[in-house]
């Protein structure tokens, strides 16, 4: 897998301006200054990342979508940037520091072994420091090839066009493309993928998934028990439990799925 064609394609899905591009590479040395707070994590940034990308700026000289401002948040920009990270590098927490680090919201689109994750997360004032954000609610889905998509990649990406977003305000606009993310984690489960636009149905989707999640955590860890098991009234506990959080599990598809038109 070519890390930078990956990152560029699903960059390019997004079909933004000509002059919203900057393409600027940005030196890791900015990003362990402002987003690791432990020596552990500036070591991650340093083994971790092998390029980072300031792809984009998305703000109303550049997209033509009018700002965001409330006593919670301030929306003047979103940023589109683009990281490839090194063989064993810890993903999860560099997506996590990244997001930290830039204080207003990030289209995040990394890069590994594994394929591609696109990442978004809403940012917040900190309560008790008024000049802080601090992330409000993320979402985060994998892609194995974007030059070479899957039918239900290939849908997600297209629903990323800017042209098929809100138009009405930079949060409004930031918060469909997070719909599209959960659209397609629930496409993972579910099997295709759909997108619907209405509020209601976003956001049963978005609880049908968190549950899905919580339970199938919960469902790998009476797996791990029952088989640990050694009394036998234990293991016929402990499978009943599981048949009935396995149960849950397809409720929550079928609520995923029901959402969708």
């Amino acid at each position: 897998m070519n890390a930078a064609a990956c990152i560029g394609a699903v960059v390019d899905a997004l079909g933004l301006p000509a002059n919203a591009r900057v393409d600027i590479r940005v030196p890791k040395k900015m990003l362990v200054e402002q987003g690791a707070p432990t020596s552990t994590d500036k070591r991650a940034i340093q083994n971790g990342i092998d390029e980072l990308v300031w792809f984009a700026a998305c703000k109303p000289g550049t997209v033509g979508v009018p700002i965001f401002a409330d006593d919670i948040r301030e929306y003047f920009e979103i940023a589109v940037i683009g990281c490839a990270f090194r063989a064993g590098a810890k993903s999860s927490r560099l997506i996590e520091l990244i997001h930290r680090a830039i204080p207003y919201p990030v289209i995040l689109i990394t890069a590994d072994d594994q394929g591609i994750d696109v990442s978004l997360a809403h940012k917040r004032r900190a309560q008790n420091e008024a000049d802080k954000v601090v992330v409000d609610r993320d979402a985060t889905t994998h892609l194995s090839d974007p030059t070479t998509p899957t039918p239900n990649e290939k849908a997600f990406l297209d629903s990323m066009a800017l042209s098929k977003q809100s138009q009405r305000d930079l949060y409004a606009l930031y918060d469909g493309w997070i719909a599209r993310i959960e659209a397609m984690n629930a496409a993972h489960l579910v099997g295709s993928f759909s997108v619907t636009t209405d509020e209601n149905q976003i956001t049963r989707r978005r609880a049908a998934i968190e549950d899905y999640e919580r339970l199938a955590k919960e469902n790998s860890l009476l797996r791990s028990q029952a088989a640990k098991a050694k009394q036998i009234n234990q293991r016929v506990d402990l499978n009943q439990k599981i048949k009935a959080i396995e149960r849950a599990m397809e409720q929550a598809k079928q609520e995923m799925g029901g959402e969708q038109r």
